[in-house]
């Protein structure tokens, strides 16, 4: 009796595990689906127009009709719902906040925004600029009006508009995270849910004249189903975040196999003959420390002609 429960129990979680897929850190059972194998059982997952990318600012072509953002609601205080899916934290945003501009054909509004992050002082951001990957990224997701849910704006290629923002590691904190890493140390389960109240967007993201300078390309979904429906925009202004903070975070979830949230994000996919384009508003960002190397490059240029 005790072997025929323990062989059921097996067989349960061997069919869960199948019916579910991975990122590249975790195991289970070696049967789960990781990034190389999502399209075996995701199909669209092994797409020509898949997400993230890697931006060789090179090979960016700028596009002098890609106009700044307009953000509404951004301001708006509201409650929020956190919950943990399993394989990322969700954060619920209302049909309030929404977004135009862009280059994007019509309005959208907001639906959820989440991070994607890596672990022991390892950079977890999907999207990398000139092969280097940044410690953390944050995706705010919108929905194409008049669509009333993900499903239906993903049968419509620009019918999901994706916000994204790299962040830098900095000596100070981000002021306005220690909220959300207190939401996560509330949902470290799968299906746990919290509320974080009094919350505004404008808070964790810059205002929209300090976003005038991004990126954009056409692209899909990081996670399976991988959907080809989505206008990306990766905006070169970084958001800071300090090295204390980026331990917290990892620290506070687990997969839905029970395993530490820890690199969640997609390797980079081909860009299969897509164009990234460049808006007029500004060169790239650089970071701080690209910044001083650069300057210090230039210092070092000087000096020895003067030699």
């Amino acid at each position: 009796m005790g072997f025929c429960l323990y062989l059921l129990t097996l067989l349960l979680l061997l069919c869960l595990c199948t019916a579910q897929w991975c990122y590249q850190k975790q195991s289970c059972a070696d049967t789960c689906e990781d990034p190389s194998r999502w399209a075996v059982q995701f199909p669209r997952c092994g797409g020509l127009h898949q997400s993230p990318i890697n931006i060789v600012t090179r090979k960016v072509q700028v596009n002098s009709s890609l106009p700044p953002f307009s953000f509404i609601g951004h301001t708006d205080i509201i409650n929020i719902t956190v919950k943990n899916n399993g394989h990322y934290a969700h954060f619920g945003l209302p049909p309030s906040v929404r977004l135009t501009g862009g280059g994007l054909p019509g309005h959208y509004r907001a639906s959820q925004f989440h991070f994607h992050w890596g672990g022991s002082g390892r950079p977890g951001s999907e999207h990398t600029i000139d092969g280097e990957r940044f410690p953390m990224e944050l995706h705010i997701v919108h929905i194409k009006e008049p669509y009333r849910s993900l499903a239906e704006a993903e049968r419509d290629t620009a019918g999901i508009a994706l916000l994204a923002f790299l962040f830098e590691e900095t000596a100070e904190d981000h002021p306005h995270l220690g909220t959300v890493i207190a939401a996560l140390g509330r949902v470290k389960h799968n299906g746990s849910n919290t509320v974080i109240p009094n919350f505004r967007l404008s808070d964790v993201i810059p205002a929209a004249e300090d976003l005038r300078s991004y990126y954009h390309y056409v692209g899909s979904m990081t996670t399976p189903g991988c959907e080809q429906a989505v206008d990306w925009t990766v905006f070169h202004r970084m958001l800071s975040i300090s090295s204390r903070q980026l331990e917290a975070i990892v620290e506070q979830c687990q997969f839905w196999t029970g395993q530490p949230m820890t690199d969640i994000y997609r390797p980079t996919q081909p860009l299969d003959g897509r164009v990234v384009y460049r808006s007029k508003s500004g060169a790239p960002q650089k970071s701080a420390a690209h910044a001083w190397i650069s300057a210090f490059s230039a210092l070092l240029v000087i000096v020895t002609l003067m030699h």
